[in-house]
């Protein structure tokens, strides 16, 4: 019996890594599913590992629906991801989506994951709902690696570490490590099809206010925890911050209004995450484990 082919874009990528990582690991998923990875040049080096691994690595742009097409050809499923800050255009990632959407209504009868956190990626997910394609909408939370280094580093004038947030610390924040724990969400997508059809899957491994995330950095590294603190900061603070890494206003502008829908209405709308984690087999990567993993973290006590 032939195996079924999961079409997996952007998978030299986290999200699309992680996919592909679980398809060849776990041996139920082996013996069933064949991966074609999709990235747009086969030549490099980490195409070419996945090629070794056994990935049928193809080559595709999103802005072109013949290369699509190819792409998709034959699979059963597809784990269609877009990249909004590649381009900082929300249209083009608009485009991007609905392209990927139209070669599998023509080509495939597979669940379209998609990622909604933008609004490009909230229109794609409509302009599924209108259409035949038999789909499930995963929805990863916060990133975890959005923090070390970035907003949680040493800050004058004390250089103590700080998580420098424009939200109060009681602020919710659903974490999602998307390295280890798309491929997991994804792996329970495709095992639960039919009763997951048309619905969100939120891949999070649970909400954390900010100020626990600066307790666990506390307990894990004792020594720099001493002085670690959260501090909440101004919109202009925030907008000063992220403006001096070179971001251009109007993206500076959207990380701010993310931050206050986070804080005003609930990440996921305050939407309860048992259902979705209930869905994985695997465990989840906790905040406490990703901050004793961080490059950014390497060499504190």
């Amino acid at each position: 019996m032939a195996k079924k082919i999961i079409t997996v874009f952007g998978a030299t990528g986290l999200q699309g890594g992680s996919v592909v990582d679980i398809f060849l690991k776990d041996a139920k998923l082996k013996s069933e599913w064949a991966v074609r990875g999709v990235t747009r040049d086969v030549t490099k080096d980490s195409a070419k590992a996945l090629e070794a691994k056994g990935v049928e690595v193809v080559s595709a742009d999103l802005g072109d629906k013949e290369s699509l097409a190819a792409a998709v050809k034959g699979a059963y499923a597809v784990f269609a991801v877009t990249n909004y800050w590649d381009k900082l255009d929300k249209d083009l990632e608009y485009q991007q989506g609905v392209n990927i959407v139209d070669a599998a209504l023509v080509l495939s009868n597979g669940v379209l994951p998609d990622v909604y956190h933008f609004d490009s990626k909230a229109k794609v997910e409509e302009y599924i709902r209108k259409t035949s394609l038999p789909s499930t909408f995963f929805l990863p939370g916060m990133y975890m690696s959005n923090f070390p280094g970035s907003s949680f580093r040493p800050t004058p004038p004390d250089n103590a570490w700080s998580l420098n947030l424009p939200i109060p610390e009681t602020s919710p924040i659903p974490f999602f490590d998307p390295g280890p724990d798309t491929g997991k969400f994804v792996k329970a997508i495709v095992l639960n099809r039919e009763k997951l059809l048309g619905k969100r899957v939120l891949a999070s491994v649970g909400y954390t206010t900010v100020g626990d995330a600066v307790e666990v950095f506390k307990k894990v590294f004792p020594e720099a925890g001493k002085t670690a603190r959260y501090n909440q900061i101004s919109h202009d603070q925030f907008r000063g911050a992220l403006g001096a890494t070179g971001l251009p206003p109007f993206a500076v502008e959207e990380l701010l209004q993310n931050f206050r829908l986070l804080d005003e209405f609930g990440y996921y709308g305050g939407a309860e995450l048992e259902e979705s984690i209930a869905l994985v087999e695997e465990p989840l990567t906790t905040w406490e484990e990703h901050v004793k993993n961080a490059k950014a973290f390497a060499g504190l006590q």
